[in-house]
């Protein structure tokens, strides 16, 4: 199709909803992260967690040939740069004490969540780079018609970098976290992979938890019930407050109980129950619980909460658990996100995740183009000492990841 010459339509929706769940499906089913398939964006956006009064104004560009959708690019029109996770305020400031226009600004990405998934929905059917060209360049018009201070894409796809920064956008680094399934059949071949102290220490927190009686499962398509994702819910809210002024609350009740509905089948929920809860069926009360997303081999760690502070249950139910669930299921990548380094000392790695940025305003534009190179290589510094301390066996490189690396929210 690539080859024949036709007339594509383009068209802003102000709505998920109004677009075909099948027909944008069709363009995101094949990308390997779940969070640009229909019903997780329509979720944010008719749960009002991603909404105008909350800020995001959806502006979804759409590329239609005839009746049929050909390419995608998820929008939202922002004020400010909440929920993002790339805190870019530090630029907004620099174009205020400019003069220069920062918002308005249209950004692409899966709202609310720090993993590596951006990019573009193009039917593989036609060539990729004219139809990203021309998405592209009625973005740049809308921009320009409409005052929009910045473009910006955050969180894309590492092998779509090559693709989006021809057309003038600056890429910026950030730390993210992975664990990487290297081929262990087991959680004990698992654990044989760190140095005895560390293996002895993860054992003993392991050990701490099954002491006191907890059990901890897995649960995952019909086990998922709509109350269970409103005990997430309530988990979510208690750990964001732990945190005041520096919390990531952004989503709300309907978000998760919506989910139950028409998500489950992406849906895992890590649950730690007290002793003597039956075993049989979907007790809907555990003691913490912690949300992942599936898809493929991917799993994405996204949120946690408990009751109380219960020893070492953070750890078991975030990462020790679901590593162990990801070996027995063939899983070759956990993205936990952003957060604490103490990930590092449970197996992960830090690595490279990326947005990119157009700003009207030349001047700022040239700031950050001169600026950025010595910013990232601080961040890749970082990245190399936080791999450096991995208590592996061998001597660690302490090479930074690179773009070609497989691929926290608050509380994680």
């Amino acid at each position: 199709m690539g080859n024949r010459k036709r007339t594509l339509t383009a068209v802003w929706k102000d709505s998920i909803q109004s677009i075909s769940s099948e027909q944008w499906d069709r363009l995101a089913e094949p990308l390997r992260t779940p969070l640009l398939e229909w019903e997780w964006l329509r979720q944010l956006e008719v749960s009002g967690s991603i909404s105008p009064e909350e800020g995001w104004v959806p502006q979804h560009l759409t590329l239609w040939d005839g009746p049929e959708l050909v390419a995608a690019a998820p929008l939202y029109i922002k004020e400010h740069s909440m929920g993002e996770f790339v805190f870019d305020f530090v630029w907004a400031d620099v174009a205020e004490r400019l003069g220069a226009s920062y918002y308005p600004k249209a950004v692409g990405m899966s709202p609310a969540t720090p993993s590596a998934a951006y990019r573009f929905l193009i039917d593989p059917r036609y060539d990729q780079r004219t139809l990203s060209r021309l998405l592209l360049e009625r973005i740049e018009r809308f921009s320009r018609e409409n005052g929009i201070g910045t473009v910006q894409f955050n969180f894309v796809e590492h092998d779509w970098l090559d693709e989006i920064e021809p057309w003038g956008f600056t890429t910026w680094e950030h730390q993210g976290y992975q664990w990487l399934n290297e081929g262990y059949t087991s959680f004990e071949d698992y654990l044989s992979s760190f140095r005895k102290n560390q293996r002895r220490n993860i054992r003993r927190e392991r050990r701490s938890v099954e002491d006191q009686g907890i059990e901890i499962r897995v649960l995952t398509e019909e086990e998922i019930t709509r109350a269970l994702c409103s005990r997430m819910y309530d988990y979510y809210e208690r750990t964001n407050a732990q945190f005041g002024p520096w919390a990531a609350k952004f989503l709300n009740r309907r978000f998760f109980e919506g989910l139950s509905e028409g998500f489950r089948h992406r849906l895992a929920l890590v649950c730690a129950y007290a002793p003597g809860t039956p075993s049989g069926g979907s007790p809907e009360d555990p003691l913490g619980m912690a949300f992942l997303l599936t898809k493929g081999d991917l799993i994405l760690g996204r949120y946690w909460g408990a009751q109380g502070e219960i020893p070492e249950l953070h750890f078991n139910v975030c990462y020790y658990a679901p590593i162990q669930w990801a070996i027995e299921h063939g899983y070759r990548c956990f993205d936990a996100g952003m957060g604490s380094a103490h990930k590092v000392r449970r197996g992960f790695r830090a690595v490279p995740h990326y947005s990119v940025h157009r700003f009207s305003d030349p001047r700022l534009q040239e700031l950050m183009r001169s600026n950025i190179d010595r910013i990232n290589r601080m961040e890749e510094l970082y990245m190399a000492e936080l791999n450096t301390a991995r208590p592996v066996k061998g001597h660690p490189t302490g090479r930074t990841q690179q773009r070609q690396s497989e691929g926290d929210s608050t509380g994680w």
